[in-house]
């Protein structure tokens, strides 16, 4: 199992020029669930709206990843505005898929559609990484994308991800994209 550590110590923040990447918090809560409300979000996230229970799953699900694994997601927060505008970070999720990737840091992104075409996935997508590359001793980080979601796609490329497989997801085609860990 991929574990760096329990998680005693504070989810750690990280600040880009324009980003905080910090833990969630229960007054994200409402500025979550109505991202996940908005059609251009879940498009590619299911195809329908989360009710704020799901959300909150989401939120728990994404501290409680840094407790059992020592990695997770991290709320990204505009530095200007101190607004919440989304997620970034790494999970084990257990996907029940083939390939597996279980036991490898799967990363994800989820920002609001307000803030994109600003580069702020690309900004956060970077600070994770940057952290990453200094945290896991695995040999690469992967990533599933809908093969519609072409602005994700780009995102991942810039950053190194190729493509390694197609494959179905929750009954709808995905790729599945690696970077290798930069030694």
């Amino acid at each position: 199992m991929l574990s760096l550590y329990p998680l005693t110590a504070p989810i750690p923040v990280l600040s880009t020029a324009r980003l905080v990447l910090r833990e969630h918090r229960f007054a994200d809560l409402a500025a979550f669930t109505a991202i996940f409300q908005k059609p251009e979000f879940y498009a590619f996230l299911g195809g329908q709206p989360l009710p704020e229970e799901e959300v909150w799953t989401k939120v728990l699900r994404n501290n409680g990843h840094w407790s059992l694994l020592g990695f997770g997601y991290w709320a990204v927060e505009e530095t200007a505005t101190g607004r919440y505008i989304g997620a970034v970070g790494f999970a084990d999720w257990r996907r029940d898929m083939a390939p597996s990737l279980k036991g490898e840091p799967e990363i994800g992104w989820v920002l609001d559609p307000a803030i994109h075409g600003l580069g702020y996935a690309t900004e956060a997508v970077q600070a994770a990484l940057a952290w990453g590359q200094e945290h896991f001793s695995c040999s690469r980080t992967v990533c599933i994308i809908d093969p519609d979601n072409t602005a994700s796609l780009r995102v991942a490329a810039k950053h190194g991800y190729q493509p390694v497989a197609e494959t179905i997801y929750k009954e709808k085609p995905i790729i599945v994209l690696a970077r290798p860990q930069q030694r």
